[in-house]
């Protein structure tokens, strides 16, 4: 059984940083791209970060490019999501998502992920 759990979560001041962190289980974590996306209140879901399973190529969305950095250590079955110079429009629940097949690169398409964890909160404040 395939689980994804984020932590991180917080409330910081716009300028600030936080990092998020998913624990992966029930999977060969080093075969499987990840991705982030979050949602905010009566928003869609949008993608903020994706990284390849192997040697991890990143790709980002415009409005965190610059800003926010995805990483992961295969060893540690985890990806982080490094997020600085924070924004009040940053607000959202984050999620963090498996690809959902091994050997396959999520990409910005949500369809392409066939795990989530539960979310986590960001709050920033202005």
């Amino acid at each position: 059984q395939v689980q994804l759990v984020e932590s991180g979560e917080g409330l910081v001041q716009a300028g600030g940083s936080l990092r998020l962190s998913c624990a992966a289980s029930g999977l060969t974590f080093s075969n499987y791209g990840m991705g982030w996306f979050r949602q905010a209140p009566e928003k869609e879901r949008e993608f903020v970060a994706a990284i390849t399973w192997g040697a991890g190529v990143a790709v980002y969305a415009d409005s965190v490019k610059g800003r926010f950095a995805i990483s992961r250590d295969n060893a540690k079955s985890t990806v982080y999501l490094q997020m600085n110079s924070l924004k009040p429009e940053d607000t959202a629940v984050y999620y963090c998502a498996a690809s959902s097949r091994p050997v396959y690169y999520g990409g910005t398409d949500y369809r392409n992920y066939g795990y989530w964890g539960r979310g986590t909160q960001v709050t920033v404040s202005s």
